[in-house]
Parts: structure tokens; sequence; C-alpha cells
């Protein structure tokens, strides 16, 4: 009698009980019920679900931003569209030199969101220029010939500082159309940017597709020494 009990105890215990299964068609009727407030039904509640997690993604993951001006050129073109990774720099890495950035400029170059190439980190001694025109970082001479505008000098304003922690030297790549770091040397911050204000890192173009592309341009300062002399 013993076994008996226990056996139909087990078979009671396997059996979902009435109350589960009325949760389980709870939750699922859900989604007809949605759609039947919604004219074009399933339809539309799945076109409404899609954009919901494109704005989710927008906001928190990657963002797109469409280039106003020519300071980037040739990289970057006016109404070219890139894709920028807002989570880059969210776990504990940090903007890097030759990354291209887009920052709130508000209260260090102007009250919008801008996008420039990261020419110097925090700590960092910049000068411009050596006796062949290149900039020098730590020491190091720069040759910036890759995406630098064609017939731009690194820049025209000489300049010999040294980035304050926790800020960024920006630069746009269109030297001769470019107000950047350099014009607001004289400002309070200096014309630095703090890491704080880096919205995340543009790494593709998106958009003409014909244009697209990658925006990474690290190697070109892979030689420059970490401030203080040792190599990063």
């Amino acid at each position: 009698m013993d076994t008996e009990a226990q056996t139909t105890e087990r078979d009671r215990a396997s059996q979902p009980s009435v109350h589960e299964g009325e949760e389980e068609r709870s939750r699922f009727a859900f989604v007809p019920w949605a759609a039947s407030w919604l004219p074009g039904g399933r339809l539309t509640l799945s076109a409404l679900l899609c954009l919901v997690l494109l704005l989710l993604l927008s906001i928190f993951v990657m963002q797109p931003f469409q280039i106003p001006s020519g300071s980037m050129e040739p990289a970057l073109r006016v109404r070219d569209r890139v894709l920028v990774n807002k989570l880059a720099y969210r776990f504990g890495a940090e903007p890097q030199r030759g990354d291209v950035v887009v920052f709130d400029g508000t209260g260090y170059f102007g009250d919008a969101d801008y996008i420039k190439r990261v020419v110097g980190v925090g700590g960092d001694h910049v000068v411009c220029c050596d006796s062949k025109g290149r900039i020098g970082v730590n020491g190091e001479p720069v040759d910036e010939s890759s995406f630098l505008y064609p017939g731009n000098t690194p820049s025209k304003v000489p300049f010999d500082l040294v980035v304050p922690d926790g800020t960024l030297f920006l630069l746009g790549d269109h030297r001769g159309d470019s107000r950047d770091s350099r014009d607001y040397l004289g400002a309070p911050g200096g014309g630095m940017v703090p890491v704080g204000e880096v919205i995340g890192r543009a790494q593709w173009i998106a958009w003409p597709t014909g244009h697209w592309g990658s925006l990474s341009h690290n190697d070109v300062y892979a030689r420059v020494p970490a401030p203080g002399g040792a190599h990063g």
C-alpha cells in the first residue's frame, strides 16, 4: 500500500497544476489581445516591437550620426552617416590615440555634438611641429599622411602642451577646415575635452554604401611611447 501511495503522489507531482496552465495561457494570450487593438493586427505589432528594439539599441548600444561638415575629410564627407559604438568606453576602456570619437562639446567647443580624432590622451606631451612638419607625441613623430586631408599640414598653429589626466586633445583630419582643440588653447580648459563627455567611438561609415569602411587609425600611433617614456 505504501508503494502504491508513493507512486500516486509522484504521478500527481509530475503533472502541471491547473493554475500553472492558466498562467501560461495568460502570457501567450497577450499577443493576440494586443494585436486585436491595433490596425493591421500582428503585422503592426511586429513593426512596433522592431521599432522599440531599434530605439533601445540606438540609446544604449549603437547610434547613427550624420556628418555636418568637412572637418573630418577625406575619411568622412558631409552627410555621411557613421555608426557610433556607445559601449566602447563604458566598461573600463578609454579612448586611444587614433580613435575617432563623438563627444558633447557644450562648454568646451560649442553647444553641439562633435566628431574628431584623438591625438593626445591624459599625460601625453603633444608638440607641433618638428623640422619635417610632423606632430610629436611623447617625443615620437607621427606620420599622419594616411588620413590627413591632401595638401594640409598637420597644423599651422604651433603648440607645445601636456594633456591633463582625464581629458583628450582632439583634431579634425581636415586641419585647414576644422575648429578643434587648437582653437581653444587659450580658453578655459585649454581646448581639452573630458573623457566623460565622449558619447562613443565612431567605428564604421554606414552610408553611403559605396563609402563603407572602418575609421580606426590606431596603427599610426603604435610607436608612440606612454607618458614617461615606456612604450605601450
